[in-house]
């Protein structure tokens, strides 16, 4: 593989010059001569201005190299005025639209890579202020994406750090054959939306052995509706990670106006998180084929500002507002998952859309009191109808559901809360089968198992 180095075009690596101009020539040059790796060196930090990545061109960070962003909105590329689209309109919102802000940017870039053992240093701080102790924020948003890449095929990503970002970490979007293999994310945990990694309509991803510690979901799938042209996000592999997160650690939506399906995920550990597994569905999207398998979760509260109430699985369904039918769950199994947290599973569709064929086996669920946080709620925001709900806490609470199996699993209690109620709290389902279930009420005199407008399953 020819290289090209970017010392040679001209950068400095002194961590003061802007050395945009030197590291886009070089990925151009490398570009225009059939592809190759464009290096940066150990031993500087590269200060610069977005820069866009072209086909068959691997930007390589070498370890002991830092690339480091500029601190200066203006220096960043706006896709919006690089593609003469009028789909673009939608940008400026991260739900409805593209990223407004990036500062690696693909657009057609099949065959695009970024390696390396080096950091990227998204230097976020510079775009966020703090709102109270556990929170900070921006003054404008969204706040640039470190790394966007769109409609581009065969891409990789290995190897490398980022720190700091001020917004969503890693978002390919209408991407096929994407793999993201031995990344690390270190996002502060108090900074607002600073996702890891959101695979966004993209098809046959691998995620594998990646660490992710970040403010909000730290591997969130997406369809979003500002690149609805891109179809479904299917057939996603997520293996071996360890995550930490202020949100989900592992969440399929909110954006969801396409269909996500055949999604597995196994061999991950989540830890110090609000949520572990979630299936968040507002807008018009479907989800089905989803399996989790070996999974360990840990989940505390972290405080008001951030959505969930410690919940280590989530399914849910609502109408994101009075426009909006939201879409369909459907054909999801947990197996052997291990979860420890101040609250049990919740499952709650709606009367007009029941979560469908949800399976639990061998999975253990302990609910314990660890946070100073108030305990009995259950939050289902964002939705049209419902907010955070005051409910007794149970191991598994199930709602508006059909055919749900729990089987050769135990629920356990630990350090009780006056909130902690049932092991098993379900109403409105059709055909609940419980099979060689063991579980007991945090209170010995309260019934284990409560039932109302219930079937029993097959």
């Amino acid at each position: 593989m020819k290289e090209y180095n970017v010392i040679q075009y001209g950068a400095k690596g002194d961590g003061v010059t802007n050395d945009a101009f030197a590291i886009q020539h070089a990925i151009d040059d490398c570009a225009r001569h059939g592809g190759g790796q464009v290096v940066l060196p150990s031993g500087r930090v590269f200060y610069s201005d977005s820069v866009r990545l072209r086909s068959g061109v691997d930007l390589h960070i070498q370890k002991g190299a830092t690339l480091k962003a500029t601190g200066n909105i203006d220096g960043y590329i706006r896709p919006n005025k690089l593609i003469n689209d009028p789909k673009t309109a939608l940008i400026g919102n991260p739900v409805t639209g593209k990223p407004s802000f990036v500062f690696i940017y693909g657009f057609e870039a099949d065959g695009c890579t970024v390696s390396g053992e080096g950091v990227i240093d998204a230097n976020g701080h510079a775009f966020v202020q703090r709102k109270d102790r556990y929170y900070v924020t921006g003054d404008f948003y969204p706040r640039p994406t470190v790394i966007y890449i769109e409609k581009s095929d065969h891409i990789t990503f290995k190897d490398f750090t980022v720190k700091d970002a001020p917004f969503w970490t890693l978002h390919p979007a209408g991407c096929d054959d994407v793999l993201i293999d031995r990344i690390r994310i270190l996002n502060d945990l108090d900074v607002a939306n600073s996702d890891g990694i959101d695979p966004d309509h993209c098809r046959n991803v691998r995620i594998l052995g990646c660490h992710i510690e970040c403010a909000d979901d730290c591997i969130c799938l997406k369809t979003t509706a500002g690149n609805r042209e891109y179809g479904p996000c299917e057939n996603i592999l997520i293996q071996g990670c360890t995550l930490v997160s202020t949100s989900a650690a592992i969440k399929i939506g909110t954006e969801g106006v396409g269909d996500f399906r055949n999604i597995n995920v196994s061999d991950c550990v989540i830890s110090r998180s609000n949520r572990g597994l979630s299936i968040q569905i507002r807008d018009g999207g479907n989800v089905e084929n989803v399996s989790y398998s070996n999974i360990m979760i840990e989940t505390r509260r972290f405080c008001p500002d951030w959505w969930g109430t410690a919940e280590p699985i989530v399914l849910t369904t609502f109408n994101r507002d009075e426009n909006t039918t939201s879409g369909h769950i459907r054909h999801v199994r947990f197996f052997n998952v291990t979860a420890n947290g101040e609250n049990g599973v919740l499952l709650h569709g709606n009367a007009q859309n029941l979560i469908e064929d949800v399976t639990f086996d061998s999975c253990r669920i302990t609910v314990g009191k660890t946070s100073k946080w108030p305990c009995g709620l259950y939050d289902l925001r964002p939705c049209l109808e419902w907010g955070v709900e005051q409910h007794q806490n149970a191991a598994f609470f199930i709602r508006y559901a059909k055919h749900i199996t729990i089987e050769k699993t135990k629920t356990a209690w630990g350090t009780l809360c006056d909130s902690y109620g049932h092991a098993v709290d379900a109403e409105a389902v059709e055909g609940l089968s419980l099979i060689r279930f063991s579980g007991e009420a945090a209170v010995p005199t309260d019934e284990a198992i409560h039932l109302k407008e219930v079937t029993e399953g097959e």
